[in-house]
């Protein structure tokens, strides 16, 4: 979990190299049940892993509520919740991984600067009704709500330990001798009927910490848990020195009675209301964001919606090319149009993070996904039916060749030893996909047919592993072949016939970057080998850059790539423009900041500039005729954020939640930003633009869209969460815009959707 803050001086557990695939890096804290630890996912993804101590995990009640309550905190999500990414409950030494997010917590800030502003109250307290609400949304109840469980990240307060009660926090047990809160912030009913404990038990806890944020102190403040006790059960809050315009609503929340506490969304609204207190009270011009809502989807108060976090990253094989064809939308997002070539490639992505981070992390490239795939488990066999349920399908589960301009919404279930959203690519009349179980497939676009499968790489693990769970790489065109990243090789495979027509052996490389009709491979030191993507021979090989150095496709045909690297200070980067067929050094510039490179259109390359904390704080443009950079700031930093650029606009989307658009052809850049949607899941895949609409694939396999010009939610299609629905997914490929308009998605049930992409409202 997220770092254990002032926890008290709790024992030293064990410190093992590795939680399930990840390595643990540092111990980032200690509490009760266990360590905390800091890691880096495969494609960069940072983590805070919680692993239990061996005296829990040799207890079998305790395995099995931890178990349960991974499966309950699995299905949160929202914008203040730190999101989980992976848990193994059944492991040796049990663990869980979540995002890790920077910050203090709140316990933390007051004890060393004391009681909050008014102001920092009210959007504090909007901040964790919302967190509340969507945690209540899906049946979790939080039971430990207090200061030390909420980390003040820039983005806004995240609640971090829900539903995950800790043996050795409290002196008050129950009768078996399971913890059953922090007394302080603990509602009566938990200490007269425990079993009875529900949601308003979260509002009284809230309430508590709003008051502790408000004061300094806690509304019930004893030496002894005991007396402490007795105080919630029996007296009343002392508010003394609470805001005013605070106090009404805090008390509230403490009410005694259950029913008599307001529900997560009053308070938002309640938060939201003018202060009538006074122009010196709180609320007087605090900034409370409207409650966000599902995408296309109102939700009543307390009511249950499916686990909705957005994965963050996409490995770099998964990234599409933008076509030469600027003036298109579709194009300039990096997605094939209509009127793309046969040889057109989508191209793998720039970065696996989305912020520098240390030298040994910048050169994490992208064979990991290779690897991962070649760790995917074979099926007995791949079930390649078409299922009827209400995607559009003919009768029976038959689906039906519809002519373009009657194009129905389609559903296939491409098997699969694991439940793994499979990886796609578009190309003309076709879709390529690889699914879960290593079976490369091309469907027909209009109905889901499989025209061909590929026989799955031999190198594949039976066991249920994590590993074996990775997303696969999405199949890539370069040169007129279709491109696989496949068990440390790379394989060209005709696109008609799915034979391969060459394979070159790809493992001393650690990342993979397609061109028009170029393929370089990219080791970690700065040695770039080049290869013709069409025959597999080489071309060139030469030393660039360096340790960290990343690369991206120019647009279209041009030939060239761009290769970035940062100073060792993170002080400037250096960008440089490479000949593909030939590998010179077309021109090199500087700008200044830690850049990271996320698009390259006619004209210009886009990149994303991280501050000494590794938050994203500005859009960089660098117009390629002149090599002028142009910056463009956020209005908040983003933790972990990648982006996407379609005609200049670049679509930027952080681990919190948020996506924003920056105009980066803005004359005044302090308003280069044009609308900022805070969305109800933290981790999307990568956005990808075309026309006017921008999608976004969930980790329960909705597909989102929302209109470019405004942010506004336009529609999003049903959950698809396959045979495990407590499992996340921690890496999900990026939805794919083919011609017509038509969208494809791909779900965690190991299925790959068509929809039609210009009525969203209608999924």
């Amino acid at each position: 979990m997220p770092p254990l803050r002032s926890t008290g001086p709790g024992r030293e557990a064990e410190h093992p190299e590795y939680a399930g695939q990840y390595r643990l890096e540092s111990c980032l804290g200690a509490g009760g049940m266990g360590v905390v630890h800091l890691a880096t996912s495969a494609s960069g993804l940072r983590l805070a892993i919680k692993v239990v101590h061996a005296e829990y995990a040799a207890d079998s009640e305790f395995r099995a509520r931890f178990r349960q309550e991974v499966n309950a905190a699995r299905r949160v999500s929202g914008a203040f919740t730190a999101p989980v990414v992976d848990a193994d409950p059944d492991a040796e030494l049990p663990w869980m991984a979540t995002l890790f997010i920077p910050g203090d917590t709140l316990a933390e800030r007051v004890k060393r600067n004391g009681a909050l502003a008014p102001d920092d109250v009210r959007r504090l307290g909007a901040g964790l009704a919302e967190a509340l609400r969507d945690i209540h949304r899906v049946g979790v109840v939080h039971r430990d709500l207090k200061p030390s469980n909420v980390l003040l990240a820039a983005d806004g307060p995240k609640v971090i330990d829900f539903g995950i009660s800790r043996p050795t926090d409290s002196d008050l047990r129950t009768e078996t001798g399971k913890l059953i809160g922090s007394p302080p912030f603990m509602a009566p009913e938990q200490f007269q009927r425990p079993r009875e404990v529900g949601p308003a038990a979260d509002v009284f806890a809230m309430g508590a910490v709003l008051a502790h944020a408000a004061t300094g102190r806690g509304p019930f403040d004893s030496n002894s848990p005991y007396i402490v006790a007795y105080q919630v059960v029996h007296n009343e809050p002392d508010l003394a020195g609470a805001p005013e315009g605070l106090a009404p609503l805090i008390r509230r929340c403490l009410a005694k009675e259950p029913g008599e506490r307001p529900l997560p969304g009053e308070i938002m609204e309640a938060l939201r209301q003018p202060s009538t207190a006074g122009p010196g009270a709180a609320g007087a011009g605090a900034f409370i964001p409207a409650q966000r809502r599902p995408s296309g989807e109102p939700h009543a108060e307390g009511g249950r919606e499916q686990g909705t976090q957005w994965t963050r990253r996409i490995r770099r094989q998964d990234r599409p090319a933008p076509s030469a064809a600027s003036a298109s939308a579709s194009a300039s997002a990096g997605q094939d149009s209509p009127a793309s070539r046969a040889d057109q490639p989508t191209h793998p992505r720039p970065s696996e993070r989305a912020t520098p981070e240390s030298p040994r992390h910048r050169g994490r490239w992208a064979l990991t996904a290779g690897a991962a795939l070649a760790l995917a488990a074979v099926g007995a066999g791949i079930a390649l039916h078409t299922t009827e349920d209400g995607d559009g399908t003919g009768p029976g589960g038959t689906a039906v060749r519809q002519q373009a301009g009657s194009f129905k919404p389609w559903h296939k279930n491409l098997g699969g030893a694991s439940d793994t959203a499979p990886a796609c690519a578009s190309g003309p009349g076709a879709l390529y996909c690889v699914s879960g179980g290593g079976r490369t497939m091309r469907l027909d676009p209009l109905n889901g047919h499989v025209v061909w499968a590929s026989a799955a790489s031999g190198e594949r693990h039976s066991s249920g592993t994590a590993a074996q769970r990775a997303t696969p790489a999405a199949p890539t065109l370069s040169g007129g072949l279709l491109h696989l990243v496949d068990g440390g090789r790379i394989r060209a495979l005709d696109p008609r016939t799915g034979e391969d027509r060459w394979v070159v052996d790809a493992s001393a490389y650690e990342a993979v970057e397609h061109g028009a009709d170029t393929t370089l491979l990219i080791g970690s030191g700065g040695t770039v080998r080049a290869l013709n993507s069409t025959t597999g021979k080489p071309r060139w090989t030469k030393h660039v850059g360096g340790l960290g150095t990343q690369w991206i496709a120019g647009p279209g045909g041009d030939g060239e790539f761009f290769a970035v690297t940062a100073s060792a200070d993170g002080g400037t980067t250096s960008i440089s423009a490479i000949d593909a067929h030939g590998g010179a050094v077309r021109w090199t510039a500087e700008a200044a900041g830690s850049l990271s490179p996320f698009g390259a259109s006619d004209g210009a390359v886009y990149l994303l500039s991280a501050n000494t904390d590794l938050l994203v704080d500005a859009v960089v443009r660098l117009d390629t005729a002149d090599r002028t950079a142009h910056r463009f700031p956020l209005t908040t930093p983003a933790d972990q954020a990648e982006a996407t650029e379609s005609g200049g606009i670049a679509y930027v989307y952080g681990a919190g939640g948020s996506l924003v658009a920056v105009d980066t052809t803005a004359t005044r850049p302090q308003n280069a930003v044009s609308w900022r949607l805070e969305t109800s899941v933290s981790r999307p895949s990568r956005p990808v633009v075309s026309d006017r609409t921008l999608y976004l694939t969930a980790p329960d396999g909705r597909l989102l869209a929302t209109d470019i010009r405004t942010g506004k939610p336009l529609g999003q299609t049903r959950p698809r969460l396959g045979s495990e629905p407590g499992r996340v997914v921690g890496e999900l490929p990026a939805p794919v815009v083919g011609e017509g308009g038509r969208v494809y998605g791909s779900a965690p049930d190991g299925s790959v959707f068509g929809v039609d992409g210009r009525e969203p409202g209608r999924w």
